[in-house]
């Protein structure tokens, strides 16, 4: 595939995505679509590999209706929409890092004394950092893997829309999750444009950045 080639799907799948309120409600995204959309997704880097996203994917009316009165500002999306997919940040993270690390040993992609040294490494860091500073780490690598699920899911022909004002103090109990455990990212609705939306305008390049 050439550069331009390259440039061309991406400007596409990027010019094409939308920041939809109003989903045509008969579309439903199979558990299987999903799961592709995700895993994708979760090839997003984050901080030391770990990987510290976890997802609700809230589809069913009982669900539904569970976060409607927690997104009070966004009932269109939480009504119409195929799915609205929960992100958190599980600061407990390092605890997947044998299981993560282990992997990497058996499929040949590190020696087992690298394993090791990472772990002798970070482990220390992890016992001693602050709840704050955790916060920080797992609510940057939520925000990547955000982004590319919205990014996977416009490759599927889909539409979304991220949803940051919502009650994040009181969601991860409403689903039965502990909210020390998991810190809460963003909403994401997920399905089929109902319209076009609208149009966004986005402050040019030599407004945003600086050359030293």
């Amino acid at each position: 595939m050439t550069t331009a080639q390259i440039t061309n799907d991406f400007n596409k799948i990027v010019t094409e995505r939308r920041s939809i309120k109003n989903y045509d409600k008969s579309v439903k995204i199979s558990h299987e679509e999903m799961t592709e959309i995700l895993t994708l997704a979760t090839r997003a880097p984050s901080s030391v590999n770990m990987q510290p996203w976890r997802f609700l994917v809230i589809e069913s009316p009982e669900a539904k209706a569970t976060l409607a009165p927690l997104a009070r500002f966004n009932q269109t999306q939480v009504e119409t929409s195929s799915a609205v997919i929960a992100v958190f940040g599980d600061m407990n993270n390092f605890e997947k890092f044998e299981e993560i690390y282990g992997a990497a040993v058996e499929k040949g992609f590190m020696p087992l004394e690298v394993k090791e040294g990472i772990h002798a490494s970070f482990k220390g860091y992890f016992e001693t950092i602050s709840r704050e500073d955790l916060k920080d780490v797992v609510l940057v690598d939520g925000g990547l893997v955000s982004m590319q699920i919205m990014l996977a899911a416009r490759a599927y022909g889909y539409d979304t829309n991220p949803i940051g004002g919502y009650e994040k103090d009181k969601i991860a109990e409403a689903f039965g999750l502990d909210k020390d455990r998991y810190v809460p990212v963003m909403l994401i609705s997920i399905g089929k444009a109902a319209d076009n939306g609208h149009p966004s305008v986005r402050l040019p390049i030599d407004q945003v950045t600086q050359w030293k």
